[in-house]
């Protein structure tokens, strides 16, 4: 029992000082990681050095995975780009390997002083993340000594060293176990630092290390099988991809390659099986994504064929009210805001059908117009409360202050733009009634209504380009648009009082014809207050 409680110990330790380290050089990497989206490209090859990049930065070939099943998810990544940065994943996540079989234990101590001063003392927020980079490094180490001297005492028991070594015997046990362990603890990483353990007490021979090393890499593939339920077909197809990829380089180094790696590894480090372990690792996950780089679209083919499309043959991603986001990438903030961005831009291309479709109703008199902005509003209001929703789990989230000060106007900017959807149902609701009552406008009328429209939505358009772009010079035109706007309904009503003077239009037309302006006026407001937004963040980072 003591044993099982001090392993645990350790091994929460490590876990801990792991999952530290990652995210504080994730802290540091910064608005850096908001790259990755513009660097993806079809290119394979490209994926697979960002995922072995990202993987090593975060230290979890699990959470990269993850975010790529999220990335496919939300439509920011097709089915070939995740291919490549899921092969890179897995070459990233080597590096843990490496680093848990170096005999590092004497710098923990070290690290952990260094890593607690920062922390404690430093006044910049970016050499306290550093000071946590240490400490996750100095607990890595400390949990993986605690490990060794808690599986020490297993050297004497006859039974246990036996059965350890039947794994080589017998290769399908050994990749059961590994599977199992890295399935139940869903971090490959750990698994690794406690083989390592064992073998560097002599507890297990490299010919038994292996299969158990080669189910690892099977069972990191848990974690994203789990994360893609309830996704889409194509995430589902993601999490597919990289349960493949482990399982064909698994039966080709363990059929074909298993000797050759084990000389290869024995010469290079012949007195240390740690060393050994971590090698193979790296050998078999650079090896595999070579001999499996070029068969990407066969890969991608076989897991489509597994998680085919519905009966229909089509794709749900176009009925889906979110489009872009998706919590599995709230661990990684930048990225997460990025995509959070491109669903508010999104949110307001629908306010903006929605207006164009009312205004259809009214200048066309067009009955499927005003259907067509009803319809919308409600998907409008219910992206409308995911979109807040998602924000405020993003809000919680580690964030820089420009970034969270973004999130903050993106508060704003989502209600600005419901409020355009729903003075575009009031539109709706003004052709209906216009309709029913046979209002037929003036030509001067019909001329200034379509005129406003122009200016308002094209102030309208010029704010949301803004605000995905951060272009203050496109918000500065916004602004001086929505004063041309008001200038334009003070000269439109003058006119309308003139005509009502002038008996050309009844007062029931006139009522109709004021609350268009009023709506179109306001509607230029919530944009002039969107374009606000993006002028204010610019002032307050200067």
């Amino acid at each position: 029992m003591q044993i099982v409680i001090s392993l645990l110990g350790g091994l929460g330790l490590f876990l801990y000082g792991m999952n530290l380290m990652g995210s504080s050089l994730e802290k540091v990497a910064g608005s850096k990681m908001k790259k990755i989206i513009e660097l993806l490209t079809k290119n394979v090859f490209m994926g697979v050095f960002l995922g072995a990049i990202v993987t090593a930065v975060i230290q979890s070939s699990s959470a990269t995975t993850v975010m790529v099943v999220g990335f496919v998810n939300a439509g920011l990544m097709n089915l070939t780009q995740a291919v490549g940065i899921i092969m890179g994943a897995n070459i990233g996540t080597t590096v843990t390997a490496q680093l848990v079989s170096l005999d590092l234990t004497g710098l923990a101590p070290l690290a952990l002083g260094i890593g607690i001063l920062l922390y404690l003392f430093a006044k910049n927020e970016k050499y306290k993340q550093v000071g946590e980079v240490f400490i996750g490094f100095g607990l890595l180490f400390t949990g993986m000594e605690s490990m060794k001297g808690a599986v020490s005492p297993l050297a004497e028991y006859q039974g246990f060293t036996d059965l350890l070594a039947t794994f080589g015997k017998y290769p399908l046990l050994g990749l059961l176990l590994g599977f199992g362990i890295t399935a139940i603890i869903q971090s490959s990483a750990a698994a690794m630092g406690m083989l390592v353990v064992l073998a560097a007490q002599g507890l297990v021979p490299l010919e038994a290390a292996l299969p158990i090393l080669y189910g690892q890499n099977i069972g990191t593939c848990v974690t994203s099988l789990i994360s893609s339920i309830g996704a889409n077909k194509n995430a589902k197809r993601a999490a597919t991809v990289h349960l493949i990829f482990n399982i064909l380089g698994t039966i080709i180094f363990l059929i074909f390659l298993n000797g050759i790696v084990v000389k290869m590894v024995v010469a290079m480090n012949p007195n240390n099986i740690a060393r050994q372990i971590a090698n193979v690792h790296t050998i078999f996950n650079i090896v595999s994504t070579f001999l499996l780089l070029p068969c990407n679209k066969l890969i991608v083919k076989l897991a489509m064929k597994i998680v085919p499309d519905g009966k229909d043959g089509v794709e749900e991603d176009e009925t889906r009210v979110i489009k872009y986001i998706d919590d599995r990438m709230i661990q990684t903030p930048p990225i997460a805001l990025a995509s959070i961005i491109k669903e508010v831009s999104r949110m307001g291309e629908k306010a903006r059908d929605s207006v164009d479709s009312a205004m259809e109703g009214i200048l066309e008199v067009s009955t499927e117009g005003i259907e067509n902005t009803l319809k919308l509003e409600q998907v409008i209001n219910q992206l409308q409360k995911m979109i807040l929703n998602y924000l405020l789990k993003l809000s919680k989230a580690s964030l820089s202050d420009e970034d969270r000060e973004t999130v903050d106007d993106l508060f704003n900017t989502v209600n600005d733009i419901e409020r355009i959807g729903d003075h575009a149902e009031n539109l709706a609701e003004i052709a209906q009634s216009a309709i029913d009552s046979q209002v037929v406008f003036s030509e001067q009328g019909q001329s200034e209504i379509s005129d406003m429209y122009n200016k308002v939505i094209s102030a309208y358009t010029y704010a949301l380009e803004a605000m995905a772009t951060s272009d203050v010079n496109l918000a500065c035109k916004v602004i001086k648009i929505e004063e041309q706007v008001d200038i334009m309904e003070e000269s439109c009503r003058v006119n309308h009082m003139r005509r009502l003077n002038n008996n050309l239009c009844s007062i029931d037309n006139g009522v109709i014809y004021l609350e268009i302006l009023t709506n179109l006026e306001r509607i230029s407001d919530h944009a002039a207050n969107i374009a606000e937004k993006v002028i204010q963040q610019k002032i307050g980072d200067k």
